[in-house]
Formats: C-alpha cells, sequence, structure tokens
C-alpha cells in the first residue's frame, strides 16, 4: 500500500494596503461628522467620503480633549509605522468609550512619486479613502502652490512694470515651488529672451511642503491672522538692502483669496470609523513638521483624546512641536508616544538592511542608544514618553525581551503593538497604557528655549540638549544672515532646523546617538509670515531629488479607474 503524502499547509498571502482600503466599505462623511460632534452646517462635504469643515462657523469653544504627540526614532529603511501606529491607537482609543479625532498632516506627491510611497498609515491601520488622500484630495496643496507662484509673478511683474519699490532683482528670496521632487528646477534663471520678457532673475523652485506659504497656512488662528502672516511675508531687499514684504505689494488679500476653502480642515475616517483631520503638510526636515493648527484647535475643542504626529523623530518634528507649534497655538499637551521598532533599532546598531530579520541581540541593545536619546529629548518638555514597540514578524521574543528590559531600567513603558495585522485591536495594550497616563499626570506645555535669547543661543541650546552636539558653527554666509536678521528685529523669533532626518547630527550617515558632533549652519532664512528663522544644515535640500527607482514606477491605474500602487 502507498501512503500518499500530506500536502504542504497552503500560506495565504497578506492583502496589500490597497487591497485592504479599497474592499472597506466607508461611513458616509456625514456620519463621521457627527461622531465627531460638529454641526451638519459646518460640513462642506467633497463627495460621500470627504469633507471639508467651514470653521468660522463653528463659533469659539474652549479646548475639551487631552492632546497625544505620537512620533518616532530616527527613520531608517526599515520604516517604524509611526502613522499606522498612530491611527491604530486612535481606533483603540475610541473603542475605550473616548471620544476621538485624529489630527495629522496630508501626503505630499514629492514623497508619494518618489522614495517613501503613500502615507495613509498601512495594513488594518488606514486612513480612508487612502488613494485621494496620497494624490489630489481636495486640492489644498494645489491652492498653496498657486499662491506661492501668484507671488512669485506678481514680484516680476512689479519689477517690469516701472518697480516702485525698487525691489533689487539680485536680492528676491521668494522662489517658485510645485509638489514634485525636482532637483533640475533648483537652481533656474527666469525673465530670458530680452526686456519684453522681463528681466533675468537667478532663483529656483522649493517643493511646496517647504513654501512659507505653507507654514502660514499651518500655523495661522483663523482667516485674518492668515492674511496678516502673509502680509508679513519677506520677499527680498530693494536697493537700500531694506526688506520688502508683501503687504507693500499690496496683495496679501489676493493671495489669501486663492487659500478661502484651503485654510478649512478636511475630515476623513480611519478604517475604524475614528474621524481623522488630515491638513496640511510641512515637512519635518526642511519645514516644521506639524499638521495644522487649526485642524488641532478644532479636533481639541470637539475630542476627549485628540492624538496628532510630528514628522520623523524627537529631533525635528517633535521639537518644532513643542517649540513652535505648541508656542504659537498656545495650548498644552498630555502624552507622548515614541514609536520604535525591532528593525530599526538593529539598523541603528550598524546592521545592513538585508540583515535585519536576523535575530541579533548586540546590534539591538547598540541601537538602543537612539532609542534613549529620543526619549530623554522628550522629558526635557515636560513628559514621560510611552515607547510603542511595533512589531514585525521576524522579531524573536528575546529581541522582544531586551527591548523591555531596556525600558525598565530607564523609566520607559514600552509596549507592543500590533496594528498593521489587526489595526486598532492590535493597540489595545497601548490605548491602556496611554489613558492610565493621562489620568495620572498633568498637561504641560514647556518649552526647550526663549527665543528672546537670540537665535544663537536658541541654536544652541537645540544643538546640545536635542542633538548631542558640543556646539555651532555658522558659514560666513549665515553669520552674513544673522546681521540681518538683528538688524531687522528678527533674531527673536523661534528657530526651524532643516537638518537630515538620518541622524541627530547633520551627517546622515551618523547613526545611532554621535555626540561631540557640530552642527554646520549654512544659511539662516527669516519666515516672518510663519513666525521662525529657518536654519539650513549640512545639505539638506528644499527641493528633494527623485532617487534611481521612484515610487512612481509602481503606481497604475486600470480602464475602470482603480488606482494600485500607492503603497
Amino acid at each position: 500500500m502507498t501512503f500518499k503524502q500530506p500536502a504542504e499547509p497552503t500560506v495565504q498571502p497578506q492583502p496589500s494596503d490597497a487591497e485592504i482600503a479599497l474592499t472597506h466599505s466607508l461611513l458616509p462623511i456625514s456620519d463621521i461628522a457627527e461622531r465627531a460632534g460638529l454641526p451638519v452646517s459646518a460640513v462642506i462635504g467633497y463627495g460621500r467620503n470627504k469633507a471639508k469643515i467651514d470653521v468660522a462657523s463653528l463659533g469659539e469653544k474652549a479646548h475639551c480633549a487631552r492632546l497625544v504627540l505620537v512620533t518616532a526614532m530616527s527613520p531608517t529603511p526599515a520604516g517604524e509605522g509611526k502613522s499606522t501606529v498612530l491611527i491604530g491607537l486612535s481606533d483603540a482609543v475610541r473603542a475605550a468609550g473616548q471620544r476621538t479625532i485624529v489630527a495629522i498632516r496630508e501626503p505630499s506627491q514629492g514623497p508619494v512619486m518618489g522614495i517613501k510611497g503613500g502615507a495613509a498609515g498601512g495594513g488594518y491601520s488606514q486612513i480612508v479613502p487612502m488613494d485621494d488622500i496620497n494624490l489630489h484630495f481636495t486640492g489644498d496643496l494645489h491652492a498653496i502652490a498657486a499662491a506661492n507662484n501668484t507671488l512669485a509673478a506678481l514680484i516680476d511683474n512689479h519689477i517690469q512694470q516701472g518697480n516702485e519699490l525698487r525691489i533689487d532683482p539680485r536680492r528676491i528670496t521668494w522662489r517658485r515651488c510645485l509638489d514634485v521632487n525636482d532637483r533640475s528646477l533648483r537652481n533656474i534663471v527666469t525673465g530670458l529672451g530680452g526686456p519684453a520678457h522681463g528681466t533675468p532673475i537667478e532663483t529656483g523652485f522649493d517643493i511646496t511642503a517647504a513654501s512659507e506659504i505653507m507654514a502660514v497656512l499651518c500655523l495661522a488662528k483663523d482667516f485674518a491672522d492668515l492674511k496678516t502672516r502673509i502680509g508679513n511675508i519677506v520677499v527680498g531687499q530693494n536697493y537700500d538692502q531694506q526688506p520688502v514684504f508683501v503687504k507693500d505689494l499690496q496683495v496679501a488679500g489676493s493671495l489669501a483669496a486663492q487659500l478661502r476653502d484651503a485654510i478649512n480642515p478636511n475630515l476623513v475616517q480611519t478604517l475604524g470609523g475614528t474621524p481623522a483631520f488630515v491638513h496640511g503638510g510641512p515637512f519635518a526636515n526642511i519645514a516644521h513638521g506639524c499638521n495644522s493648527l487649526i485642524a488641532t484647535n478644532t479636533a481639541m475643542q470637539y475630542a476627549d483624546i485628540v492624538l496628532t504626529e510630528a514628522g520623523f523623530g524627537s529631533d525635528l518634528g517633535a521639537e518644532k512641536f513643542f517649540d513652535i507649534k505648541a508656542r504659537a497655538g498656545g495650548f498644552d499637551y498630555s502624552a507622548v508616544v515614541v514609536v520604535a521598532t525591532i528593525r530599526s533599532l538593529k539598523f541603528n546598531g550598524g546592521l545592513s538592511r538585508e540583515e535585519l530579520n536576523q535575530e541579533n541581540l548586540v546590534a539591538l541593545e547598540q541601537g538602543l542608544a537612539n532609542l534613549t536619546r529620543h526619549c530623554t529629548n522628550i522629558a526635557k518638555f515636560g513628559q514621560t514618553p510611552i515607547v510603542a514597540l511595533n512589531r514585525f514578524t521576524a522579531d524573536t521574543s528575546e529581541e522582544v525581551a531586551l527591548v523591555k528590559t531596556w525600558g525598565a531600567q530607564l523609566g520607559f513603558r514600552v509596549v507592543e503593538t500590533e496594528v498593521w495585522s489587526q489595526g486598532g485591536e492590535g493597540a489595545r495594550e497601548l490605548a491602556d497604557a496611554v489613558l492610565e497616563y493621562l489620568e495620572s499626570h498633568e498637561p504641560t506645555n514647556q518649552p526647550l528655549y526663549d527665543p528672546a535669547l537670540g537665535i544663537e543661543a536658541s541654536l544652541n541650546t537645540i544643538a546640545r540638549e536635542i542633538y548631542g552636539a558640543a556646539g555651532v558653527q555658522l558659514s560666513g554666509q549665515a553669520l552674513k544672515d544673522l546681521a540681518y536678521l538683528k538688524a531687522n528685529g528678527w533674531d527673536t523669533l523661534p528657530v526651524c532646523v532643516s537638518k537630515t532626518q538620518y541622524s541627530f547630527s547633520d551627517d546622515p550617515s551618523a547613526l545611532g546617538a554621535p555626540t561631540g558632533h557640530t552642527l554646520h549652519v549654512r544659511a539662516l532664512r527669516p519666515r516672518t509670515g510663519a513666525g521662525f528663522v529657518v536654519a539650513l544644515t549640512g545639505d539638506v535640500m528644499t527641493m528633494p531629488g527623485l532617487p534611481k527607482l521612484p515610487a512612481a514606477l509602481n503606481i497604475d491605474v486600470d480602464d475602470e479607474g482603480q488606482i494600485s500602487g500607492l503603497f
């Protein structure tokens, strides 16, 4: 008699992020607005599944929510899943009986088409409709680019039509923008072709996320404040080397008109049905990295708990959240979650990307120095962070135990999450930890530095306290910029450091937790509309380039209009 060999067990392939999102039945956006407590009269529908909220019609309400910030360790090619954890956590907190609203940034098509791909979470922890959110959404970024580029055209036209303000074409600082990674447009010359075609001007393009219009929209308290901030933008200097403002050109109103709809927050939902404001999209490595103040304020007026995020790690988005956004908004924050993965810790411990699925306790222990720095950074703003350990299938029990032992030794609670595969159910323990923390700790608003002490003092404080640097070195150009800032009284504005996201230093290859290095500042740019000074460090570009194999190669649309490859 012969026996038939048993068949090998069939392993069902995991559905893709896109498949999960596209097979999900979304609730009507009116139901989501009702769940958030928003009045029907304030909901401006953009189809069935997304809307804008007319904040001007809401009136004034006191903040009643506790605000939870989600940040992360230093990003790596392995991915940390910060937004994915935040979304799963929001569903778990709402399931625990708390009225919950998410407030996060909207994606730029630069990363979507470039190196990162989509940015609406992943697996069963997503914000939907993900294809809309990752592409044109409600047109906010297009409106910002239109206002930005209209201003550039108006500056050129003013010079062409007699130049009453005596704007020096050599000292125009306003650049054009677009929401695409395009390195060829970083530096260009406009106005070629003779007198009828304008004055030749050396200029360039930034990505829309780095535009000051983006920062202004995200930090404005209301429409009147938006117009004032636009008017206060410096576009360059005149022949006497005095600053020229948008209000001098008398076009603040026309630019604000282009942003009339964009200033209103966008309302969508998580896969678990939690209301989500997705609004504003400054990058944290070249801008301030936080969603709009209006969206956060609105959420805090209607929710019990608001979950928000800031780009990259504690050294970039979180520091700017505390020192720029919370300072501008005047609001407190009640808890901080730091997202980490064993894979990323091992990468910071010296392993290559190809080695990350192998257990390596030595590399893991070395990489924990990076997470230690991020957690101690958060403590300097008055909060003890909770560490969300985002689990991957290759993580071993020994590796998880090592991270938990580290947390116990340093006083940081470490909680495992499995939100990609389980959604909110995979964040139940994390939600419990956050809710327990909220009950036993007071909200804080504790900035790191006092801007009144000057840009140099602010930079040195950030470099030493957050980056572990020995000090700051200003280039010759930065020293000239500093003199210009002081002459105009702008050296007491908060500072927004433009720095690589991969390292605490300005060298992206210096992983882990480097100390004793020097932060090299090559330029200081006043952003008087936004209300801060940008410090450019290292070789960070305000217009990124595309990689050799951009994510755009994987994106397609079928004959029925179904988009694939966004994740």
